[in-house]
């Protein structure tokens, strides 16, 4: 089941982190595990005309969201780190993923994000400029004002010298201009729907906004 419902997910990006959060107990499932498994084929079953779309209209502004839960996964109390990347209004690509190490706070949960979320947004530059589209300065907008102004201060202060070097190529990166970013407040962080459970209110209006919509 859980199979299926990770092939799924590269249509249905609302499902992602449900699925992920499942699949962490797949060796050993107990019953509330495949409660939650046989929830989510309902919640299928609810919605099967419900799919992403791609608008002839929009344009090549790649921007990015980029979010993290920081230790609300019990077991080890790892953080996850969530994004999504839009091309204009459509999207392009999203994912949800357990962060390697055990963060020691919200703002080095939220960098290590930040720094993923870098790493695809260069990959999707290089792909269109293959493509010949030349994008530049692509925003990445963050509800962490911490973990942005990390990455734009060229000291290297103590509190800091734990979180892994590989993470610190996002500041070579914003210092070079290649990424630009940006404030968004927590209400208008589409990544949530990437990281955490949601209230019905609010997982609804996510998924509108990631562009899934009714296609009959």
């Amino acid at each position: 089941m859980i199979g299926s419902l990770l092939y799924l997910t590269a249509s249905r990006p609302d499902i992602l982190f449900s699925v992920c959060l499942c699949a962490h107990f797949q060796s050993n499932p107990k019953e509330s595990h495949l409660f939650a498994v046989k929830r989510i084929f309902k919640y299928l079953a609810y919605t099967p005309t419900l799919g992403l779309w791609y608008s002839q209209d929009s344009n090549f502004d790649l921007h990015s969201y980029s979010d993290a839960d920081f230790g609300r996964y019990k077991v080890d109390r790892k953080s996850t780190s969530g994004s999504c990347q839009y091309l204009g209004s459509m999207l392009i690509s999203w994912f949800s993923k357990k962060q390697n190490s055990v963060a020691l706070s919200t703002t080095e949960a939220e960098y290590i994000a930040v720094g993923s979320c870098c790493a695809q947004i260069l990959w999707q530059k290089q792909q269109l400029i293959d493509y010949g589209v030349c994008v530049k300065d692509v925003s990445i907008k963050s509800d962490n004002t911490s973990s942005i102004c990390l990455a734009k201060n060229p000291v290297h202060h103590s509190r800091t010298k734990h979180i892994d070097s590989r993470y610190h190529f996002l500041r070579e990166h914003v210092e070079n201009g290649h990424i630009v970013l940006e404030y968004i407040p927590t209400e208008k962080q589409v990544a949530d729907i990437f990281t955490k459970p949601l209230d019905e209110n609010s997982f609804s209006k996510f998924r509108r906004e990631l562009g899934l919509c009714e296609l009959e």
